[in-house]
């Protein structure tokens, strides 16, 4: 019999089966906040300015709680931390963005919003908790088919953030929040029923370096630097995507059109990103997603019709997929499993800083620049990382190594 994700492990089907469900109702949660949250924003704000600062405070939750989830994950277990993560950040994160917006309270709502990246900081590990339950020639597979269960979320994340909009008449907006409360119910539910494999633990007899040893791994900044820079143009575009499209007249179920075919960017890929990697090396997927990026950014600087925009997101959300997906499969490749806690910590905690950056940037450089500037104002960014990848393939190349090669 062939060994396959599905059949590595006795429970990995079923483990499988969870983490992608628990990756598309986070999903949900996330592409709520980033298609609504500008816009509730704007309307609850002093200053419109401020209207992407919801969703900075999310990236910032998910900041300040990235590296204490790993570490807490590493010590209590994969499980544990899922729910914690799910029952603090989503519950009561969804909870009180209802009644934020009840009480037209806009600190109560950035508040909500940071809990609610708090629920993202734990959820940011199921991509990893997929790694513990296979083989390691099967990472890459792993990674992508748990993000493949964002491609639900394509479809119900921006249709909840339009269509329950009016779900409780007396508060309007707030019936998109209520759902998300409803849905870290039902992901608590299924998370409690998640088994990582024992063998997969570490055991105290591995080796543990200085983390300075680890973080001076080329491998290491490169997974870092793609990780962060895929994931930074993403949110900053995406944020200001759709404050632009309102300025430009489109109506809630443009935005959400245009929000849905990015998300599908985003996951769709994930189907076979692992094979690609497989197939031609990572090195040629990460130079994929950066080239992809600029020809994101260039059509969307180009204009602001309704097909200017549906291509630069489709563009913008596969690029985040290679470069995310690539940079979370060569983080693997540069710990042992008693170093797993501390190094996927930092890396997602730089991921997060850098997240939180550009999240902040995108409100205040589309109100100042507009979406053309914005858009060509991430250039900068994607070619240096381009460049980075570009010698780091060029130093390895001596060298037998499956960060390069095709496996």
């Amino acid at each position: 019999m062939s060994i396959t994700p599905a059949n590595a492990f006795p429970r990995e089907r079923f483990n499988f089966a969870l983490l992608a469900i628990a990756q598309s109702l986070f999903n949900i949660t996330a592409i709520t906040v980033m298609t609504l949250s500008g816009l509730v924003g704007r309307e609850l704000a002093p200053d419109s300015m401020l209207a992407t600062l919801p969703i900075s405070a999310m990236m910032l939750g998910t900041l300040l709680s990235t590296l204490p989830a790993s570490l807490f994950m590493q010590r209590f277990g994969r499980r544990t931390g899922f729910l914690l993560g799910t029952s603090l950040g989503g519950f009561l994160g969804g909870a009180l963005s209802v009644l934020a917006i009840a009480n037209v309270s806009f600190w109560l709502f950035c508040f909500a919003s940071l809990l609610l990246g708090i629920y993202q900081g734990f959820a940011m590990y199921y991509r990893f908790a997929a790694v513990d339950v296979v083989r390691p020639q099967w990472h890459s597979r792993a990674i992508s088919l748990v993000l493949a269960g964002g491609v639900v979320a394509a479809f119900l994340g921006p249709w909840n953030a339009s269509a329950t909009l009016d779900l409780l008449p007396a508060v309007p907006n707030a019936g998109p929040y209520a759902v998300i409360t409803a849905l870290s119910v039902l992901a608590m539910l299924l998370l409690s029923m998640l088994r990582v494999p024992p063998s997969r633990e570490p055991g105290a007899d591995w080796p543990h370096r200085p983390l300075r040893a680890i973080t001076a791994q080329v491998d290491f900044r490169v997974a870092v630097l793609a990780s962060a820079v895929g994931y930074a143009v993403m949110v900053m575009l995406m944020s200001a995507t759709p404050l632009g499209m309102r300025a430009a007249g489109f109506a809630m179920s443009d935005i959400a059109f245009i929000m849905q075919w990015h998300v599908l960017g985003m996951f769709a890929p994930s189907f076979f990103t692992g094979f690609l990697i497989t197939r031609f090396g990572l090195g040629k997927i990460l130079l994929t997603g950066c080239v992809l990026l600029v020809i994101s950014v260039l059509t969307a600087a180009a204009g602001q019709t309704l097909s200017h925009y549906w291509l630069a997101l489709v563009l913008l959300g596969v690029g985040w997929n290679f470069l995310f997906v690539g940079g979370s499969d060569l983080l693997t490749l540069t710990h042992t499993p008693t170093e797993r806690g501390i190094t996927q910590g930092i890396n997602d905690l730089i991921v997060y800083a850098t997240v939180v950056t550009s999240s902040l940037l995108s409100g205040v450089l589309v109100h100042y620049l507009g979406w053309s500037l914005l858009n060509l104002s991430a250039l900068l960014p994607i070619l240096t990382t381009l460049a980075v990848i570009l010698w780091w393939l060029q130093r390895r190349r001596p060298e037998s190594s499956p960060a390069f090669e095709t496996r």
